[in-house]
């Protein structure tokens, strides 16, 4: 009987598996932030197989390994044989590209200071695992059959569970924040168009500063933040302000990253949803506002296709005062198209640290 091959533990390939790729990629361009002129990767990298030995490669250095990953391997452990792999490369990685002590204890620090400035749920998404995942989870499940429905995209790192719960409506914002006034209605469907009641659509998003309640200190707990549950007609809306994009912590770990890499370090404007529905596939999923520059230049790659709805603005009286407003204000109105389970399709809301609150 084939042997069951045991779940790494989430936390452990968070510490070991992204620290150690993230290790890789920053000790080979963190020399550049010393002055050193910046090379391409073909140009450093020693050919795999050239005629000089390779320690990285060596009987020595495979027992080496099998020592670091807890020897005697268990082929079931998926723990000691993704670490290995882990390690391995990185090792191979070291010797390709000559990497030096120096860079190597300054990729530590790096990793050290993302850390200790909680900034890896950037780190993540910046340098694309968490688009990777996604990716990954739509090619399983067309290996699975399921088509259709409204594209998943990134969760991020700013979710904060338990927000207050209404029915149908809600108003997001406290009304500190002088943005302009947004308008978000649609409805919950199945794949045949046929309403979901019931289901809950859990919106949250940032000010009109590019900050997030919870996370900045002078938000009130929930602002910007609601779980609306659908009526009947499988309909939602509620009233809050536009977002605007954000940008990483200036001079903080992940954006001296994107810079060494070339690369700015900011979202376009976005509203993030999780919607739930009981027997359907949770979606976890953003909508892009338009009209923002940095629309398809995300340092997340969170934008796809079909989540980029019409955004129209109304100044007209009638229009004002038939939602009691004094200013113009944006619509939007985007419906959300769930999935039933299929056997052998992913799990769509993975398990994660996330924050808890409490009304």
């Amino acid at each position: 009987m084939a042997k069951r091959v045991r779940r790494i533990n989430r936390r452990t390939f968070l510490q070991h598996g992204l620290t150690s790729m993230t290790l890789g990629a920053a000790s080979l361009i963190l020399p550049t932030a010393q002055g050193e002129d910046k090379v391409s990767p073909s140009q450093t990298a020693r050919a795999v197989g050239a005629a000089e030995p390779s320690l990285a490669r060596s009987p020595q250095v495979e027992t080496f390994l099998d020592r670091i990953s807890g020897a005697p391997i268990n082929t079931g452990d998926r723990s000691q044989l993704i670490i290995r792999r882990i390690v391995s490369d990185l090792f191979r990685t070291i010797e390709d590209f000559d990497v030096q002590p120096d860079e190597f204890w300054a990729a530590v620090d790096f990793l050290t200071e993302a850390g200790q400035a909680r900034e890896f749920g950037l780190v993540s998404p910046g340098l694309g695992f968490d688009h990777y995942l996604d990716l990954r989870m739509d090619a399983a499940d067309r290996d699975a059959g399921v088509t259709g429905g409204t594209p998943r995209t990134i969760e991020g790192p700013l979710y904060v569970a338990g927000a207050p719960v209404s029915q149908h409506e809600a108003r997001l914002d406290d009304g500190q924040d002088a943005g302009e006034t947004l308008l978000m209605h649609g409805r919950v469907l199945d794949l045949n168009g046929t309403p979901v009641a019931g289901a809950v659509v859990d919106v949250w998003h940032a000010d009109s500063k590019g900050n997030y309640s919870f996370f900045d200190p002078i938000q009130s707990p929930f602002n910007l933040r609601r779980r609306i549950e659908t009526g009947d007609e499988g309909g939602y809306r509620f009233r809050s302000i536009v977002p605007s994009g954000y940008a990483c912590s200036p001079n903080g770990p992940t954006e001296k990253l994107m810079a060494l890499l070339g690369r700015h370090c900011r979202r376009p404007a976005h509203i993030h949803f999780i919607v739930s529905a009981a027997g359907y596939r949770p979606l976890t999923t953003q909508i892009n506002l338009p009209d923002d520059p940095l629309l398809y230049d995300d340092f997340a790659f969170a934008t796809r296709k079909g989540l980029i709805p019409e955004m129209v603005r109304h100044k007209d009286p009638a229009m004002l005062r038939r939602h009691d407003l004094d200013a113009p204000y944006a619509e939007i109105q985007f419906d959300f198209v769930l999935q039933k389970p299929v056997a052998g399709a992913p799990s769509t809301f993975p398990r994660r640290d996330r924050k808890t609150a409490t009304p």
